[in-house]
């Protein structure tokens, strides 16, 4: 018997890549289980399939930097509870220090669809009732129509998971200029956030001031820097400045969104923008800026 569970949940996170450096991302999980009926003539009750199933992959991957472990470009070290990395890009070098929590370390060389679902379902494995044989995870991308960009980031303020200073999301953007829809300006966000981290100016060092790993050889030249103290703990950071964006103010998305509107009305002034900005997938924030003359 088979039971299968669409759309369980979502997976907002960021992860290292060779190529692209640190992506945002955000997949859907479905869910199949396989095995035989339990005493209520059930393969698993739906409520513990969300219960169980998806906190389980909540906690192992969810507001998390993946790392690859087995990558040539990556180094890593653990001492206590913080994790340092050192991963060399073709954007440049990437240097983490932080809680153990904040990141999931994967045996591979690459993160992608394949990788994550191994991983997520071996973390699985303990969770299910004897009367499961098998699950199988199907991770995919939300269908867009439009544009839409990845960025990776970090919320101090947070109390929860958004804290950790690199995590991210796939999202689309929707800009109305006077109250029509202006396509030219999502393609705009798009670009411009595309495999970006949005960082802000009040969370900004000199990297000079970050303790890092001895393998980490950068300098203000090169790097921002980007230092916080949260409830989970130090977060230390050091982005190639080419894959950065700053910003004045912290990263929610609602001051996102005010973000965005407010530069294209200073862009352009006399017109009125609305701004639909998305956080991962089904939510968001709206904000306008400018005025018609």
């Amino acid at each position: 018997m088979q039971l299968f569970v669409k759309d369980l949940t979502v997976i907002d996170f960021s992860y290292l890549c060779p190529f692209r450096g640190m992506v945002g991302e955000s997949w859907i999980v479905d869910v199949l289980l396989d095995g035989g009926l339990d005493q209520q003539n059930m393969v698993l009750d739906f409520g513990k399939v969300k219960r169980t199933i998806k906190r389980v992959i909540d906690d192992v991957a969810d507001h998390r930097l993946l790392v690859p472990t087995a990558c040539g470009d990556l180094r890593w070290q653990q001492q206590s509870d913080t994790v340092w990395i050192d991963f060399a890009s073709r954007k440049g070098s990437i240097h983490l220090g932080c809680p153990a929590q904040a990141f999931a370390l994967l045996p591979c060389e690459l993160i992608d669809f394949d990788s994550v679902t191994d991983f997520l379902i071996n973390a699985l494995r303990d969770a299910l009732p004897d009367n499961v044989d098998n699950i199988s995870l199907t991770l995919r991308n939300e269908l867009l129509d439009g544009p839409f960009y990845h960025y990776s980031h970090g919320l101090k303020k947070h109390d929860g998971n958004c804290q950790r200073i690199a995590h991210g999301h796939r999202s689309p953007v929707n800009v109305f200029e006077n109250g029509v829809a202006a396509p030219e300006w999502d393609r705009y966000w798009a670009e411009r956030w595309q495999d970006v981290y949005l960082g802000s100016e009040a969370d900004r060092v000199p990297v000079d001031q970050l303790t890092m790993s001895p393998q980490c050889r950068i300098s203000d030249d090169s790097h921002y820097g980007f230092r916080y103290t949260a409830p989970q703990g130090e977060f230390q950071l050091a982005m190639p400045k080419g894959c950065c964006d700053l910003l004045p103010d912290d990263t929610t998305i609602e001051l996102l969104a005010q973000f965005m509107a407010d530069t294209l009305a200073a862009k352009v002034p006399g017109r009125h923008y609305r701004v639909m900005a998305f956080e991962g997938i089904g939510k968001g924030a709206i904000a306008v800026a400018g005025q018609l003359l």
